[in-house]
């Protein structure tokens, strides 16, 4: 299947999504391992033709939704967003999965997601991004700080697994706290 170059980093790059990414997605959205830092593991049942609907969703909605590509073998590992984009206060949720277990804690979460807030802060022109995340999460956590996403709250007790009970953190980080990974380099280019 092919991806392209939309952003690209030093180990992955981010192309737009297309139908033919539903088989991969469908497997990572059914992996326990990978859908329950998420929390989507219980809320919806998906099928290939169920995420091919999503797909073509996003697609027709031209939604900000990009693949994550490894860089040096084109192979896909994961998938982030921005979504709830709200053009008029300049913000937006954040979402990302490192779908592909062997990528795990190696930096590619964390790449990925500087290239998609480089993507929102330089180009959507937004001004603060959000995210949510479980308290169980903690590579999650640990990925997000190093980015430079701040804590800014926390709704307690908003997840429970069995007879445990976990908080969501809620963390953002504002268009002057980040520095252009990506865009600023082409930007150069260009006026040269």
């Amino acid at each position: 299947m092919a991806h392209y170059k939309k952003l690209i980093g030093k180990k992955c790059y981010l192309s737009p999504c297309s139908i033919e990414d539903a088989e991969k997605w469908t497997e990572w959205d059914n992996d326990m391992e990978v859908a329950l830092p998420l929390g989507d593991e219980a809320y919806m049942l998906y099928s290939l033709d169920k995420e091919k609907e999503i797909i073509a969703d996003v697609i027709k909605k031209q939604d900000h939704v990009f693949v994550i590509i490894d860089l040096q073998t084109d192979t896909m590992i994961g998938h982030c967003a921005l979504f709830v984009v709200d053009r008029v206060d300049r913000k937006a949720m954040f979402g990302i999965s490192i779908g592909d277990k062997s990528y795990w804690n190696k930096g590619y979460g964390q790449e990925a997601t500087k290239l998609i807030l480089d993507y929102g802060f330089n180009l959507l022109n937004l001004n603060s991004i959000m995210l949510g995340v479980f308290s169980y999460n903690q590579r999650g956590v640990n990925c997000y700080k190093k980015v430079g996403f701040k804590e800014i709250g926390r709704r307690r007790q908003a997840r429970i697994i069995g007879d445990k009970k976990y908080d969501i953190i809620l963390m953002d980080i504002l268009a002057e706290e980040f520095e252009s990974v990506y865009v600023k380099k082409v930007m150069d280019k260009q006026s040269g």
